[in-house]
């Protein structure tokens, strides 16, 4: 069965970094744009970043721009979120999940991985 599974999410301090790793399996990777959304408590899904197949192009909302990268090793089926400069605002369960643009469209999600930023 097709299973996305995150880590690396914890706490981190305001100007920390955290590296977000999403394991795929039970699906053609290497075939799949793949995409971070984020919700923050009493908010609704943003898409965060995504990153085509083969990795030639990348998304990156405003909000994140500068501060996170996102890369996929398809020879380990994952997908990973570097996150630097770390703000209290980005605090959320962050998803990876199939699929590229607004979260709605997305087919296959993990079960999320919380990041909380505060001092």
């Amino acid at each position: 069965q097709v299973q996305l599974v995150e880590s690396g999410g914890g706490l981190a301090q305001p100007g920390g970094s955290l590296r977000l790793s999403c394991a795929a399996s039970g699906f053609t990777f290497s075939s799949y744009a793949m995409s971070w959304a984020r919700q923050a408590p009493g908010k609704g899904l943003e898409w965060v970043s995504g990153i085509y197949s083969d990795g030639s192009v990348t998304y990156y909302a405003d909000s994140v721009k500068g501060r996170f990268t996102i890369s996929r090793d398809n020879a380990k089926n994952t997908v990973y979120l570097q996150m630097n400069s770390l703000k209290p605002e980005d605090t959320a369960l962050y998803y990876c999940a199939t699929g590229w643009g607004e979260p709605s469209g997305y087919d296959y999600w993990g079960q999320g991985t919380q990041v909380t930023v505060s001092s």
